[in-house]
């Protein structure tokens, strides 16, 4: 097992002391929000058809079959759209949880991929502070046409009709969009998921790998393509400014005073992992 570099001391979340993966075999365990990743891969930082972004900290680390992902899709971005894909957040070396911003990306599934097109490669400084595009003009609640490609349309695509692919989170006016681009072959728009805070990125989420025994699928999407009025039932019903500061479903009933949520227990892998290296 690879010990600590620092103390974590300083992290809040002690995962983010490690900086290497275990020697072990791959495994993804737990679910996506409450897990860790043993025998991880990293990413290269560069290669056909992508580039990673904020490599700094450390979060472009993942099971073998994400990196085998990202590599399958950034070569056809390469080929098919002459574009770089920009790598966001994926997991740290062993995975759990990060100090601040997702909540899931703990089992090495999770890959975060930027609407940004880079049509040339990104220079070194650029990747370690890189800007954003949103494609939402999150204000006004409406599309961004300007910086709407339809490559982005292609993109989302290609990733959905990955058969490791279980879900893409998008936010949900660029999961209307691509409902009314959709042609008469809409069964990849079943697991392209509305979600709040995907306005400048889509998350790619993988299932659990085969053989992996204690990973956790996330429930499969519900049946159909998702469009009409399922994804119509997420526009705000009140002050859009309201809606955007949330990252979850708004509800419908402010009212009601939201029930605590349930300790999560951490898998019994995860846990070893942790207290051995305390």
């Amino acid at each position: 097992m690879v010990s600590l570099s620092f103390s974590v001391s300083v992290f809040s979340s002690p995962w983010e002391g490690y900086s290497q993966p275990s020697n072990a075999p791959s495994e993804s365990v737990g679910s996506y929000a409450n897990g860790c990743l043993i025998g991880g891969k990293a990413l290269p930082l560069e290669g056909q058809g992508y580039q990673v972004l904020r490599s700094q900290n450390k979060r472009y680390y993942g099971h073998p079959e994400a990196i085998q992902f990202i590599t399958r899709l950034a070569q056809k971005a390469d080929q098919d759209l002459h574009t770089h894909l920009l790598i966001g957040d994926m997991s740290l070396p062993q995975g759990g949880r990060f100090s601040s911003g997702h909540s899931s990306h703990q089992t090495g599934l999770d890959i975060d991929i930027w609407f940004r097109l880079a049509d040339k490669k990104l220079s070194e400084n650029t990747l370690k502070v890189p800007k954003p595009q949103s494609l939402v003009d999150m204000k006004s609640y409406r599309l961004i046409d300007k910086n709407w490609d339809d490559r982005h349309f292609q993109m989302v695509k290609m990733a959905a009709r990955d058969k490791q692919v279980a879900r893409i989170f998008v936010h949900p006016l660029i999961k209307e969009k691509l409902c009314r681009d959709a042609d008469e072959n809409r069964d990849w728009l079943r697991k392209v998921r509305p979600w709040w805070g995907h306005n400048y990125h889509m998350h790619v989420r993988l299932a659990c790998p085969s053989g992996d025994a204690t990973c956790v699928n996330q429930a499969p999407p519900p049946a159909g393509d998702g469009c009409g009025k399922e994804v119509a039932s997420w526009h705000p019903k009140y002050p859009v400014k309201t809606v955007q500061s949330k990252k979850e479903e708004p509800s419908q009933n402010t009212s009601k005073v939201a029930k605590p949520k349930p300790k999560k227990i951490m898998p019994q892998q995860c846990l070893q992992i942790v207290q051995q290296n305390q």
